[in-house]
């Protein structure tokens, strides 16, 4: 979502940490280019503004422009200014499920926003990781009798997540079925029920109205408006007048894994004061997930996000499935059906191109991973190949002559060329395995990269 933004600021922070020196001009210059970078992002004006004017205040410091690294102490102010923008200390626990449950049961959580903003799938993911995570009985009710089959969608999603939903009843007006699911919810014992309230191509009175009635028959204990990243400058209206006609305690943004430009989830948290809670990066139902002011500060100025990645993994990896593979490793019997577990794995943790913008520094390398063609097409190649290839032939690589390689290019819809290339790649990657296998952990540490033979003259 932040890519072009990342980019920009990039560039202008690499130009300042470069400089041994900076005088106040050099930070007005650079701030400017700030400005031009947030707006081009859709962030609002209002914002903008406010966001320059307290970066300068504190870069201007004589304490930042005598320090040693007077470029790394403005980067450092920039970085806790789009934490703050973002929602400071409104980080959630480690295993939080991305909303307050701490209420008496059945927990209402109400959820708002304009049609076309990915609503009712949200509900569906925020159902299943409440189940999941918090370990809660959940129920969902379709409150939406405007659009056509939007009851029905709901009901499927339930049965996808295993998350039960209140049967429909044709004709039935929203408030009517904001109470039954209430009865339903006491009467059966549930944990938490979510309200999937019907929206519209524009804020208007009948739907604030009708929402506002929801909400004095259910007292939600949380009111979420789920907004699309891509709304841009529109975001900030949408935010500001669900919040003055039904008063939220947060906000959902979806699409995020789109091209999004940034704008709004900066503009939103600052103009409303709600925090950004979760945000949704796909089209699966385990496709949601915490926002993090300060990692997704740390992503925007290509610091990376590594401590998201290793949640990431932790969550997609099985530990018994790694134990083995590192065994057959040290072993030197990783064969093409392990990498191919791999790709798989990789899959799941949203695919590369979500790993790579979670490294840090790779704000600076976006033009050459763009130009090196590294996404996620490249993996479903790879499979591709793999999956085109005999059981034996993927157990030995050494069996992989001239016309079985051009058998498996035909099989798997790629050339010769990108054969080669993946068999290469998976003996280099075979032959290190073996070396560290040869080393131990002992070995290892002791000989460093060079045990491995790299940085070594050839």
């Amino acid at each position: 979502m932040f890519e072009s933004l990342t980019g920009k600021l990039g560039e202008i922070l690499e130009r300042l940490r470069k400089r041994a020196a900076l005088s106040p001009a050099d930070v007005d210059a650079a701030l400017r280019e700030v400005r031009v970078a947030l707006l081009e992002a859709d962030v609002a004006l209002p914002v903008v503004k406010d966001f320059v004017a307290k970066t300068r205040d504190k870069a201007m410091g004589q304490d930042v422009l005598r320090s040693v690294t007077p470029g790394q102490m403005v980067i450092k102010i920039v970085h806790d200014q789009l934490v703050e923008l973002l929602g400071g200390g409104d980080a959630l626990s480690e295993n939080a499920t991305g909303v307050d449950l701490n209420a008496p049961a059945p927990v209402v959580i109400l959820m708002v926003g304009l049609q076309g903003s990915g609503k009712t799938t949200t509900t569906a993911k925020l159902g299943l990781r409440i189940k999941q995570r918090a370990k809660k009985k959940v129920l969902m009710a379709s409150l939406d009798t405007q659009r056509p089959a939007a009851q029905e969608q709901l009901a499927v999603l339930g049965r996808q997540a295993e998350v039960k939903t209140l049967p429909v009843v044709q004709g039935q007006p929203p408030l009517d079925i904001a109470k039954r699911a209430m009865m339903a919810a006491r009467l059966e014992g549930y944990d938490a029920v979510l309200l999937d309230t019907a929206g519209r191509l524009t804020i208007d009175r009948a739907l604030m109205d009708e929402v506002a009635a929801v909400r004095d028959a259910t007292h939600p204990h949380e009111t979420l408006l789920v907004a699309d990243a891509m709304t841009g400058q529109d975001a900030v209206n949408l935010a500001r007048g669900f919040d003055e006609k039904v008063g939220l305690t947060g906000i959902v943004l979806t699409r995020v894994d789109g091209d999004a430009r940034g704008g709004a989830a900066l503009s939103m948290r600052a103009v409303t004061g709600k925090p950004i809670k979760l945000m949704g990066a796909g089209e699966k139902l385990d496709a949601l997930e915490p926002f993090h002011a300060q990692r997704i500060a740390g992503r925007i100025l290509g610091m990376g996000d590594v401590v998201g990645l290793v949640e990431k993994a932790a969550e997609t990896i099985e530990r018994e499935d790694a134990e083995k593979l590192a065994l057959k490793a040290q072993k030197g019997q990783f064969d093409m059906e392990d990498l191919a577990s791999q790709l798989k794995q990789m899959r799941k943790m949203g695919g590369l191109q979500s790993m790579i913008g979670m490294l840090p520094g790779i704000g600076a390398m976006q033009k050459q991973i763009a130009n090196a063609r590294v996404d996620d097409n490249m993996v479903k190649r790879q499979e591709a190949i793999i999956q085109s290839m005999t059981l034996k032939e993927r157990r030995n690589v050494k069996l992989l002559n001239a016309s079985r390689r051009k058998r498996i290019a035909a099989g798997s819809g790629t050339s010769v060329q990108d054969v080669n290339r993946l068999v290469k790649q998976f003996e280099d990657m075979s032959r290190m395995m073996k070396q560290m296998g040869k080393l131990g952990q002992k070995g290892l540490m002791r000989h460093g990269l060079a045990g491995l033979g790299i940085g070594r003259p050839r």
